[in-house]
């Protein structure tokens, strides 16, 4: 019984199930749910620009501000087009119990028919346009990736910190957003992240630390912080 359940979380959906019909009227559509996601996604979005950028600026010294606060734009740039690119369709696309399908590249298949007054919907949120839930979910995904650059604030080359994030992302944040968000097996064994401590906290956090006894991240800043004062 185990192993057959093993197996099945290792197959794709479809061979599983039914592929689900995205494909819905617009009388489904909440005004008002729509509304709040889209302002919702500006806030998020405000957390990282300026929030971010400029936290993470106020932390490190003078002549390094710019550089870091370039990377919460940089990092905003790189995740905007990998979401779109492959990241949306592998978090949240029907799959297998580790990582999403590849129904969405390039967002292929998200669209909506004014003519049959019909739009794609996401199962994750039945009530507001697929585009909208797709927008919602990439400014966490942007935000995420963007707060590990504090753990290397002043002390990695740019290039270096774009590489490690669009990996980190792409091998970290994407198969954890679709075990924990888009069906995956830790979904499907109960698991509940409304707030997102799982994906978007607990996940960036990882690297931070395994960085602070490495470099002895913490403490330059205090020091040179309380000099300052």
């Amino acid at each position: 019984m185990k192993k057959s359940a093993w197996i099945s979380g290792l197959l794709p959906a479809g061979v599983m199930a039914n592929d689900l019909d995205w494909w819905q009227p617009f009388s489904v559509i909440d005004s008002g749910d729509t509304a709040w996601v889209m302002t919702a996604a500006a806030l998020v979005l405000f957390m990282t620009l300026p929030g971010l950028a400029l936290f993470y600026g106020g932390m490190v010294r003078k002549k390094n501000l710019l550089s870091t606060m370039m990377h919460s734009f940089s990092i905003a740039a790189l995740i905007s087009v990998l979401w779109v690119v492959a990241g949306y369709s592998l978090a949240f696309m029907p799959g297998n119990a580790f990582i999403g399908g590849f129904d969405r590249l390039f967002l292929n298949g998200m669209s909506m028919d004014t003519a049959k007054e019909m739009v794609t919907v996401s199962p994750n949120a039945g009530s507001i346009p697929e585009t909208v839930f797709m927008f919602f979910q990439m400014t966490f995904a942007i935000i995420s990736t963007a707060i590990i650059t504090g753990a290397f604030a002043e002390r990695m080359k740019y290039s270096a910190m774009m590489l490690f994030s669009g990996i980190w992302f792409l091998l970290v944040y994407v198969p954890t957003a679709n075990r924990v968000w888009g069906g995956g097996f830790m979904s499907e064994g109960g698991v509940f992240d409304y707030a997102g401590g799982t994906v978007c906290t607990s996940m960036p956090v990882w690297p931070v630390w395994s960085e602070l006894p490495r470099q002895q991240a913490l403490w330059p800043p205090v020091v040179r912080l309380s000099s300052a004062l």
